[in-house]
């Protein structure tokens, strides 16, 4: 079996070199060509790092939907399926686990980390930290920074959109959205659609009578656009707050003769806003807004 020590030999570096390259150590200062040279060697000699019981890491991945709602959302099984191939490409052990399964806190003890993924309310969030603290909650605000989140940045994003729309020259703008419930039975926030109705407010856009939520789906976006056609109340742009609903939006339209964005223009973005940790005094963030389409 290769060791650290043959592949330093046949690199011309040191161990040490190796060791840290495999560990991939962000702070080594070597070149792009040392440090695929070393990695190449290692695949040609079979390298396998060796772990002791001590040293194996297992994450546990937590799923706000279900497992049939995960299929019908690409968002939330994207973000999942990513996670679990960077920790396949690292030996990391991975403990998959959906809210709708029954035993899923005691699926998950024991895990050295935790990543969740969506809503949760108090109570969640205090039960989740009591299997470790070192957890990090995808797709979730919350009021106080009292914990590492990876969340959307709505409020840009959407003004973002808006600002676009209105230097077309619209002022009858559609607000197609969803409701997404905790599971103690509350209604999470909602940015969008809050950012939305203050920048109509302000910029004095009507929006009133194209105002709807539902779900955040491809079925509810169809609903809602085919419930503002059949009462003649067809705006000349539309904000979809998500993806699915776009698309249930657009085949609609298409349905029923109108085309995008010949007829009316369709618009919908998903930012993300990282802010790490709880534990530094300066909040960091960093926002990577996905292409308007």
């Amino acid at each position: 079996m290769a060791t650290i020590k043959d592949i330093a030999q046949k690199a011309n570096v040191s161990a040490a070199t190796v060791s840290r390259i495999l560990n991939q150590d962000d702070t080594l200062s070597v070149t792009a060509q040392t440090r695929e040279k070393v990695l190449k060697i290692a695949q040609e000699l079979n390298y396998t790092k060796k772990r002791t019981s001590g040293q194996q890491l297992t994450l546990g991945i937590f799923q706000w939907y279900s497992l049939f709602q995960e299929l019908e959302d690409p968002y939330y099984q994207a973000i999942r399926i990513g996670i679990e191939d960077y920790c396949a490409a690292r030996q990391i052990e991975v403990i998959r686990a959906f809210q709708s399964d029954s035993n899923y806190m005691e699926a998950l003890k024991g895990v050295n980390a935790l990543i969740c993924i969506g809503k949760f309310n108090e109570q969640q969030i205090s039960s989740f930290e009591s299997i470790t603290k070192n957890i990090i909650f995808v797709d979730m605000k919350t009021s106080k920074i009292h914990c590492n989140t990876i969340a959307l940045d709505f409020r840009q994003t959407v003004i973002d959109a808006m600002d676009y729309l209105t230097n077309l020259g619209h002022k009858h703008i559609a607000y197609l959205g969803g409701k997404e419930y905790l599971e103690d039975g509350n209604v999470y926030f909602e940015e969008r659609k809050e950012t939305f109705v203050n920048y109509c407010k302000l910029h004095n856009i009507i929006y009133e009578p194209y105002l709807l939520e539902q779900e955040f789906s491809a079925e509810s976006g169809y609903q809602m656009m085919m419930e503002l056609i059949k009462n003649h109340r067809l705006p000349t742009a539309v904000f979809a707050a998500s993806d699915p609903i776009a698309i249930g939006t657009m085949r609609a339209l298409y349905e029923n003769g109108y085309k995008v964005p010949t007829d009316i223009s369709i618009k919908f973005q998903t930012p993300v806003r990282l802010t790490l940790p709880c534990s530094l005094s300066i909040r960091q963030t960093c926002a990577v807004p996905r292409k308007i389409i």
